[in-house]
């Protein structure tokens, strides 16, 4: 066993990965990963189809009413659309029928014997246009469409006396909730759960199904509408804690140093115990854009079964994703059918290497969204018709009847279980109080209102029938109201006392810390001899494996010669030199994005495809016969928003491996603004949940055009909360690097992992210098006692002659360097600012006191001036510096970049000019 250090950290073990399988690239059989899906081959048997052929006319109408019935149901509890539920295709004239025909009831799992027509149709009724309704019968496989059809033909989901009681609790403690609340903080908008109080019954039922099936993690995504009900009632937030924080409170303590967030953004994380077995629930925090939330969640949990190894990253066939974590996201209804994240979320749902086993979704469907009406809400009949797009069942419930919420979950989960697919339930119910509480929904909506108004409450309405059916009395009901509230008049006088528990840096963070109040430098170089282990063999593959021939010339042959001679190591090679040393020291990377496996620009190359075969090979996958850790090459759909979070969800998980997303191009990133905004930039001053997740965003004016030039750097530094009258530490909430070679490239991801804090990193990522013979490193800058330089100064210019400084970041380096060296300038230094947040002050003073004659400070930058660095670089070199700073670049503009080449020259030539020339 080797043994190597790293920073301060003794690592690691190996493992082999010679068992990985040679598969096919594009029929989604997978690799690390990713593992073939088992087909389900389940064949319907053959005496059903002799029964339905031997009744084809009644059998139709079977079909007909499991594909039509949810259109005669009642499964709206406000019913304010009166449609009329006449559905033409469950006519009987339309299959040559009359009620009083013979027909076989076993058409119908779990029913046999000779019957009319009309018994059939009565239990068809019964079945699919009561008030709980499905849609399934476009499920792809036959296997599915059976099973779906058995399931809820053949069996009743009934609810015994005690679980009628536990039922009714949750409901009554509900409502109580929402009235103390509406006393105690009546201006405090709380978005309660009146009118959707059942959700709670789809909880608890949760609770229980999963105690019996093996799973231990259940990752929750939850919108607003009746959360803190949840939180409260369920998932064991101690009701002081909201309180605590509805009085304006924070939910962290003092030295957390956290801004916060509002109360309908709490999380919690809560060991939920039914029958002698646990179950860890796990609410995320949610941004105000609810449904960002959702591919967070998928990440979370995937990186969870990630950490458990199962399914698709188990050696073990017989594990399936979704084995023991499951993820479940509570969806509204307006936001679900109206935000573009869903369709990107679900799309990711069985995609390699985002695929967790199938979640659980409930649709809140509370008829509003905001002050818009369900109709102008959406252009389909149902707030779950998105769920179509993927083949997945869809459960239509009435939320007045807990029971069959019961029902709807029991089936969601045996489904989800079993086929490991998506699946829906449309949880009907409606606001009480409009939007919020504050909030006078019977300005836009008020004929909907009047029927809202004029109903009574689901607690009451279950209460009701259980008081008639004998289950409960009247005083149970309000004793059991009373009780509760009791309970929660005793959480309300504890808030004075209440001191806000440690909920950060635990289990798998207590290594982590928050960053430091200080600058710090990592050692974070790697031995010779590993690197060039590591060099070789993200190049070797084995004697049968058709490589396309002109990587065999480029990419392996030039590799092994660089490798070999410890000299010009690229921008491909440094990655995979940090990529294969984080490996070894058993850190799991995972590289996600639109074409990573070969990246946009043809460079990387760490998937590759047989040419005869398309059998993929991932070569550091193969470093050593003892490796632990293995890259994960995620290459994703089409999407931005959805992916971005799904990583961020991945690195939020797990502090131990490197997660990097790239963009294909840098501005490309800007479909996912949400994600930055809500969570990558904010996320750790909200909630205190440190991230290390990597942005890769390719950049550089190279003649591109407005797209694909700028990853708009400036909007990134704009987030930041860098200073600009005092120095910056470690702790600035992202951090922006725009590095120059390959070595200070591989420093900054190995440092994403060695240091003991997570800070997002966004890396102002090359295109040209990919190439670029300038821009190579040699292997000496990559070993031990070498680091990530926060600046680079001028090797050049004697320091004594120099009268200007020009500050540069990026490439745009080597063009000015190129200039001065044509032109002979002997008194201009260029230094390079390899970070901007942290602000590198000590770095820059360092280097500027080497020039002590200089009088000159110019800033030059490719980006136009209303874009770049500039703006953020200049007051912090003035205040922090005490020097005046010079602009010299391209000026304003609306656009990136021009659009054509003769204008774009001519840029080039001013941007190159002006500070070597024309700033004396």
């Amino acid at each position: 066993m080797l043994s190597i250090k790293v920073g301060t950290r003794q690592l690691i073990r190996w493992k082999d990965m010679s068992c990985e399988r040679l598969i096919y690239y594009h029929s989604g059989v997978g690799v690390f990963g990713h593992r073939p899906k088992k087909v389900n081959e389940t064949e319907t048997p053959e005496h059903v189809f002799v029964r339905r052929f031997e009744n084809c006319r009644a059998q139709q109408l079977v079909n007909a009413y499991r594909t039509h019935g949810h259109l005669r149901a009642t499964i709206d509890n406000v019913d304010y659309v009166k449609e009329d539920r006449t559905v033409k295709e469950l006519s009987l004239w339309r299959y040559g029928l009359r009620s009083t025909d013979a027909v076989d009831l076993g058409l119908l799992y779990g029913y046999d014997g000779k019957h009319s027509v009309q018994k059939l149709v009565d239990e068809l009724e019964k079945i699919y246009c009561g008030p709980i309704s499905y849609e399934f019968s476009y499920l792809e496989t036959e296997a599915e469409r059976e099973w779906f059809a058995e399931r809820v033909e053949s069996r009743q989901d009934p609810v015994d006396k005690s679980r009628q009681i536990e039922i009714a609790k949750e409901l009554l403690h509900s409502k109580a909730w929402d009235k103390f609340l509406s006393v105690k903080y009546p201006t405090v908008k709380r978005y309660c759960g009146e009118g959707a109080e059942s959700l709670l019954t789809f909880f608890s039922t949760l609770f229980r199904l999963t105690t019996t099936d093996g799973v231990e993690q259940v990752i929750l995504a939850m919108a607003h509408r009746g959360k803190l009900n949840a939180l409260s009632g369920l998932l064991q937030c101690p009701p002081v804690k909201i309180f605590h924080k509805f009085s304006g409170k924070p939910e962290f303590p003092e030295e957390a140093n956290a801004v916060c967030d509002i109360s309908t953004h709490l999380s919690v994380s809560a060991d939920i115990t039914v029958n002698d077995k646990t179950v860890r629930f796990s609410l995320l925090n949610n941004p105000s854009h609810l449904e960002a939330a959702n591919p967070v969640s998928m990440g979370k949990t995937r990186s969870k079964q990630l950490r458990l190894m199962e399914g698709d990253y188990s050696g073990d066939d017989n594990t399936r994703m979704g084995d023991k974590v499951l993820n479940v996201q509570i969806h509204g209804d307006a936001a679900f059918t109206g935000q573009g994240v869903n369709q990107e979320t679900l799309m990711l749902s069985q995609a390699p290497h985002f695929n967790v086993g199938g979640s659980l979704h409930v649709v809140v469907n509370n008829q509003v969204g905001f002050t818009l009406p369900a109709l102008r809400g959406r252009s389909c009949r149902y707030v779950t018709d998105l769920a179509k797009s993927i083949y997945v069942p869809v459960i239509h419930v009435n939320g007045d009847h807990p029971e069959l919420v019961v029902k709807a979950t029991n089936i969601a989960f045996e489904y989800q279980r079993k086929f490991r697919k998506d699946v829906f339930i449309d949880y009907n119910c409606f606001r009480r109080l409009g939007h919020n509480e504050l909030d006078d929904p019977t300005f836009t909506n008020p004929l909907l209102y009047k029927l809202i108004q004029s109903r009574k409450s689901i607690p009451d309405v279950y209460a009701e029938k259980l008081t008639s059916e004998g289950v409960l009395t009247v005083e149970d009901v309000n004793d059991i109201s009373s009780a509760y509230t009791k309970y929660l008049q005793s959480q309300y006088e504890m808030v004075p006392t209440y001191k806000p528990e440690v909920t950060y840096y635990q289990e798998q963070w207590s290594g982590i810390t928050s960053a430091p109040n200080a600058v710090e430098t990592f050692n974070t170089g790697v031995d010779a001899n590993m690197l060039k282990l590591i060099g070789q063999a993200s190049v070797t593959i084995p004697d049968d494996f058709n490589i396309h021939p002109h990587l065999a010339k480029t990419h392996v042959k030039n590799r092994l010669d660089k490798i070999l001679k410890e000299r010009d190591i690229d921008w491909a090679t440094a990655e995979a030199l940090a990529f294969g040393s984080l490996l070894m020291e058993g850190r799991h990377v995972r590289l996600s994005g639109e074409d990573v496996g070969r990246g946009t620009f043809s460079h990387r190359h760490v998937m590759l495809v047989d040419q005869q075969t398309e059998a993929i090979r991932i070569p550091l996958n193969h470093i050593h016969k003892d490796q632990k850790a293995f890259l994960e090459v995620a290459n994703s759909i089409l999407s931005e928003e959805a992916v971005l979070g799904f990583e961020y969800g991945m690195a939020y998980d797990c502090p131990d491996n490197l997660c990097i997303w790239e963009a294909q191009f840098g501005d490309f990133y800007n479909g996912a603004q949400i994600i930055v905004d809500a969570f990558i930039a904010s996320g750790e001053s909200k909630w205190v949940r440190s991230n290390g997740l990597v942005m890769l965003l390719p950049h550089g004016y190279d003649g591109g055009a407005s797209e694909h030039s700028s990853c708009r750097m400036e909007r990134f530094l704009q987030l930041t909360d860098s200073l600009e009258t005092k120095p910056d530490s470690e702790n600035v909430c992202l951090h922006v690097a725009n590095p120059t070679t390959p070595s200070q490239y591989f420093h900054l991801l190995r440092r994403q992992v060695v240091r003991s804090y997570r800070k997002p990193l966004v890396v102002v990522a090359p295109k040209l210098l990919l190439r670029l013979a300038a821009a190579v490193s040699p292997l000496s800058e990559f070993t031990p006692g070498t680091y990530f330089n926060n600046v680079i100064g001028d090797n050049l210019a004697d320091p004594k002659k120099v009268k200007r400084v020009i500050l540069v970041c990026g490439k745009h380096y080597y063009e000015l360097h190129k200039e001065r060296v044509n032109a002979r300038i002997n008194d201009v230094a260029i230094m390079r600012v390899e970070a901007l947040a942290p602000f590198p002050l000590q770095d820059l003073q360092r280097e500027l006191e080497r020039y002590p004659n200089a009088r000159k400070f110019i800033w030059s930058q490719e980006e136009h001036r209303n874009m770049g660095a500039w703006s953020f670089v200049k007051p912090r070199f003035e205040n922090l510096l005490g020097r005046k700073l010079v602009y010299a670049g391209r000026a304003e503009a609306p656009t990136p970049a021009v659009g054509t080449s003769v204008l774009h020259r001519a840029e080039v030539e001013h941007v190159l000019k002006e500070p070597l020339y024309n700033i004396k």
